[in-house]
Formats: structure tokens, C-alpha cells, sequence
């Protein structure tokens, strides 16, 4: 049975697309969210109030994340959201402690999220209302954010705290590093006449 109300007219448009949006890809899924063309969104993830959330370019969501933008939301670009995140712009608390956790309760209380570009939010993290994470930040899996994050830091923990600074250089080294290891990685998968090759881009065989 279906309610023929307000909300529920409202509601259902949304539902609908969560629902034809689990057969995409996460590609399409994105284009069907009107996100930017360049970003992936992954199954099960959600976005609530998606015309309050403002996302750059080649960012990714990972599965089950919920994106809650009815506070307003920004994401830097090629930042990642990994899976089963929590990243909320609103509470219902005073609406619990007063007893008034009704719909349209005047007791919402909504702060903005900033998540700066070049970042990285580790899977199963949540991130509180009103909390801006600087750019090129890294969240740990499994933290806590209650609080601003610095850019070019690392934090983790509940409540999350900085465990580590990094700079430019540091960060260089360890692109080369990486793209080193898969050079060889590369090399040794070609020797061996495989297709399949571990850290090249998505459908680039060795030469």
C-alpha cells in the first residue's frame, strides 16, 4: 500500500532512483545522481539532499557510503569517500531530548561539511556535522571526525587526532615508490605473457 501524501509524493522520486540506480555501473550511477561525469559512485552508497551536495571532478564513493547533504556539503576534487562512511550535516538530538522527534520538527539542527581536494576518508569513518577537512588530508579507516582536520595531515582514532604531517616532497616519494614497484610489476607480468598487469591504468597492456 502506498500513502498518497506530501511527503511521501516526495519522497518516492528519490527511492525510485536509489532503486533503478543498484543496476548501473558506477559510472552511470553517478550520472544518474547528476554528479560530475568524471566520478564514480559505487553500489548501495547514498546521497541525502543531493542538490545541497557540491562534488569536483574524478572523486570516488565507495559501497554503503551515505552522504547526508541536507546541511550542504562540499568534496574537493579526486577526493575518495571509502565504503561505509558516515558523513552527516544534521542532528536530531534536541528533538530526541525534548521529545519531539516528529517530522518536521523544528529541532533539526544542520552544520555544513567541507571536505577538501586530493583527499582520502578510509572505510567505515564517520564524519560529524559542521567539520571541514583541509586539503590532501587522510582519514584513517574507522575514525571518528568531530572536529577540523589540517590539510596535509593524517588522522585516526575516535575522536580522531593528527598522527602525521606530510608535504609536498614526501608525497612525490612516494608516487615514484609506488610507480617504480609497479613498473617493475609490469615488466615481470609482460616476461611472463600475461594481458592482465598489476597497477596500470585501466586498459593499458604492456607494450
Amino acid at each position: 500500500m502506498f500513502f498518497d501524501d506530501e511527503r511521501s509524493n516526495r519522497l518516492r522520486p528519490h527511492i525510485l532512483t536509489e532503486l533503478v540506480g543498484q543496476y548501473m555501473n558506477d559510472a552511470e550511477r553517478a550520472k544518474l545522481f547528476g554528479l560530475p561525469e568524471t566520478t564514480r559512485i559505487r553500489e548501495r552508497a547514498k546521497v541525502i539532499s543531493p542538490n545541497n551536495l557540491r562534488i569536483g571532478e574524478h572523486c570516488w564513493i565507495g559501497e554503503g557510503a551515505v552522504l547526508d547533504a541536507s546541511g550542504g556539503m562540499e568534496i574537493g576534487e579526486h577526493t575518495s569517500i571509502g565504503l561505509n562512511c558516515l558523513i552527516f550535516t544534521h542532528s536530531s538530538w534536541l528533538a530526541n531530548m525534548m521529545l519531539e522527534n516528529h517530522s518536521a520538527t523544528d529541532l533539526i539542527e544542520r552544520k555544513p561539511v567541507r571536505i577538501g581536494k586530493g583527499c582520502f576518508i578510509g572505510g567505515n569513518s564517520v564524519i560529524m556535522p559542521g567539520v571541514t577537512i583541509g586539503d590532501f588530508a587522510t582519514v584513517q579507516p574507522l575514525s571518528v571526525v568531530a572536529k577540523d582536520v589540517p590539510a596535509r595531515t593524517l588522522v585516526a582514532g575516535n575522536p580522531a587526532r593528527v598522527f602525521q604531517k606530510y608535504d609536498e616532497e614526501y608525497i612525490q616519494a612516494e608516487a615514484d615508490r609506488v610507480r617504480a614497484e609497479n613498473a617493475r610489476r609490469r615488466e615481470e607480468a609482460a616476461a611472463r605473457g600475461e594481458e592482465v598487469v598489476w597497477g596500470a591504468p585501466p586498459g593499458v597492456l604492456p607494450e
